[in-house]
């Protein structure tokens, strides 16, 4: 499924029903009495969280949303029908914003989760709630309220618990797809990435999500490369993963590499910088990568920060990077 995380509709609540204008025909009675009944409201637009979505592509595709009318009230005292509400579900973390006002009106973070985006119009009241003892016979109804409109963006911010950084091809892919139920395309190739990735991973009898956030370069947060597109679905997660390729062409010292990707999240958002952070160099299953790997975690350990040494591929020391990450995430949550 195609991966679209913002969009814009315009969204039409239903409009309250008139009240009625009717008498009574009863003999004895003056003109019968009043009997209109009341005008019913017209239905919300909702949007509704959905824990199986990861894209904003099925709201993409429908550029009007519409709640249908109240209905109008009757006579012998029938009130209208009520206008049904318009369901639409979003993935969670979703972020609505009216464009008119530059409000944000939610931030959906749970599954199941309601908000109200578009309230429809009350009904109107029928004659018979303006009799009075000196107007025994009213001929005054009120119309319906108008629903309300609005024109709405739509951001999508992914909710992870462990978000994936590092240079292009520094193996987070391959990662997800070994520790995970995700499933993305992996090449020996920059960029091969070009949409976040969600998956669930359990171990040891915990479980948690973890996003894959493409390829990050230098100059990110300004837009470079697949740049803040992609820098938000940080923004959310409770840990960082930062994947270190000591052979990378395009950054030959792995610390400069590390100084980059932090830089980069620093610029975008200060709190990135407070998230904790996993460090792991990728791709030891290559022979010539151990002694680079071994120089990177002597210099990155004199600034307090340990490393753990994988192989996706080879799946090695998985199951440490994985304990890391558990221990991490319960540290996090006290």
């Amino acid at each position: 499924m195609k991966f679209i995380d913002e969009t814009e509709l315009e969204v039409f609540a239903g409009d309250g029903g008139r009240g009625c204008v009717s008498f009574r025909r009863e003999k004895y009675v003056p003109k019968g009495g009043p009997d209109g009944g009341d005008g019913a409201k017209g239905g919300n637009v909702i949007f509704k969280a959905d824990g199986g979505l990861t894209t904003l592509l099925d709201v993409k595709l429908r550029k009007h949303i519409r709640a249908p009318n109240g209905g109008h009230g009757m006579g012998s005292q029938m009130n209208g029908r009520s206008g049904k509400d318009a369901i639409l579900s979003v993935p969670i973390g979703t972020i609505v914003k009216d464009i008119g006002t530059g409000e944000v009106i939610a931030d959906i973070t749970k599954h199941d989760e309601e908000v109200v985006v578009a309230r429809g119009g009350r009904g109107g009241l029928g004659n018979m709630n303006f009799k009075t003892s000196v107007n025994q016979a009213p001929r005054k109804a009120q119309p319906g309220e108008k629903g309300e409109v609005k024109r709405l963006s739509l951001e999508l911010k992914l909710l992870a618990d462990v978000g994936l950084v590092g240079f292009p091809n520094a193996g987070k892919s391959t990662l997800i797809s070994a520790v995970s139920n995700a499933r993305p395309k992996i090449a020996d190739y920059p960029f091969t990435t070009k949409t976040p990735y969600l998956g669930v991973v359990r171990h040891k009898g915990k479980s948690f999500t973890v996003a894959d956030i493409p390829g990050l370069i230098e100059g990110a947060h300004k837009g470079m490369g697949l740049g803040i597109r992609f820098l938000k679905h940080v923004e959310r997660t409770r840990l960082i993963v930062h994947l270190i390729d000591v052979t990378n062409p395009e950054v030959p010292d792995p610390m400069e590499a590390y100084k980059i990707i932090r830089h980069e999240l620093k610029n975008y958002s200060e709190g990135l910088e407070k998230t904790r952070e996993i460090i792991a160099v990728t791709k030891i299953d290559i022979p010539e990568v151990l002694p680079l790997a071994d120089k990177f975690k002597k210099e990155i350990s004199k600034k307090g920060k340990n490393v753990v040494e994988i192989s996706a591929v080879a799946h090695k020391h998985l199951d440490k990077l994985l304990d890391m990450i558990i221990h991490s995430l319960n540290e996090v949550s006290k």
